[in-house]
């Protein structure tokens, strides 16, 4: 391997020199054919509401056949969903997968796979939770449910569905991860250290699925309002009233909100998130990015980005491994 490593005075130069920069890397993005995505079969997790269900809608729109999958079906946001494609008459198809569960994964992909003639050649991993609080008040029901949900219910649909990618050696597959992903915020619960585990997740799995002709995004959304902060109240609240007075009075003025917060005052436009997507998977393959920060405000993350990717080139670049590391950062 090579020894030729940026030193860290280097490192954070070009962060710093990234960041200053950061206005001008604001582009708008190209507007997408109407047909963009005809052929395309996408199955997206989480579609009840927010990103989910605005992209579910958003890609059918641009031609896909879409699988929408979400957990507890039948429910009213699986019924207006399916109304709502079918006034337009989109090819869009709700399942219930709940990813937190190995049999709900199975058989919702199983019939995902039928409805789509055994081929699904986009997934957007999209579900997720968040339970805000600091580090030492999660405690173990509130650290299992938001790693089996943001972290190993990806592992359970990529299990599921990279085979058959694999065998028709294409496909690609959006990871959402978030800002937080790469900068800290006290207070934040383990939504961090979950969204830290994908983005590394998804970096290991880009380079590896080079040799099969599949690529890997992972999306960096900021903060939008969507449902999202309504969920997040209650597995937040939740863990309020279960947790000891003491500790809770500890760390303050953390403690202080949980299950409070409504996420007012952000006005960006949910949709940013889905047509940032549907961009990238009417690129060519090959062509795709490995990350994307979407948000029209400050996008913190994408000096880590850039001096990440500038590490893994110097470090593996010069290696046998340098033919992937640089198919995925060239």
């Amino acid at each position: 391997m090579s020894d030729a490593s940026p030193s860290r005075r280097q490192l954070l130069a070009g962060a710093a020199a990234l960041t200053a920069a950061a206005p001008a890397l604001l582009r708008a993005a190209e507007p997408l054919a109407a047909d963009a995505l005809n052929g395309r079969t996408v199955l997206i997790t989480g579609a009840s509401s927010g990103f989910g269900r605005v992209g579910a809608l958003l890609y059918a729109k641009h031609g896909a056949k879409v699988i929408a999958t979400m957990r507890n079906v039948p429910r009213p946001e699986a019924e207006s969903l399916a109304a709502e494609a079918a006034k337009d008459k989109l090819d869009l198809h709700v399942v219930e997968i709940d990813v937190t569960d190995d049999a709900s994964v199975a058989s919702g992909t199983a019939k995902a796979l039928k409805i789509a003639g055994g081929r699904i050649d986009t997934l957007v991993n999209n579900a997720g939770i968040g339970i805000t609080g600091p580090v030492e008040v999660q405690d173990m029901e509130a650290t299992r449910l938001i790693f089996e949900t943001n972290v190993i219910g990806i592992q359970r649909m990529l299990r599921a569905l990279l085979p058959q990618m694999r065998a028709a050696k294409s496909g690609q597959i959006f990871n959402i991860s978030s800002q937080l992903g790469r900068v800290i915020v006290p207070g934040g619960g383990h939504y961090s250290a979950t969204k830290f585990a994908v983005e590394a997740l998804s970096e290991q799995l880009a380079y590896e699925l080079v040799p099969h002709g599949i690529d890997v995004t992972i999306i960096q959304p900021g903060g939008y309002p969507t449902r999202v902060w309504v969920n997040r109240n209650i597995y937040t609240g939740a863990l309020r009233e279960r947790s000891d007075a003491n500790l809770l009075k500890a760390y303050e003025p953390f403690t202080r909100g949980m299950g409070t917060e409504d996420g007012s005052g952000r006005s960006a436009d949910p949709a940013d998130v889905p047509r940032a997507i549907a961009g990238i998977m009417a690129l060519p393959a090959g062509q795709r990015p490995l990350r994307r920060a979407v948000h029209p405000g400050n996008k913190p993350q994408e000096a880590i980005n850039k001096v990440s990717a500038e590490v893994q080139l110097a470090w593996l670049g010069g290696s046998p491994l340098g033919p992937l590391i640089k198919a995925v950062h060239d």
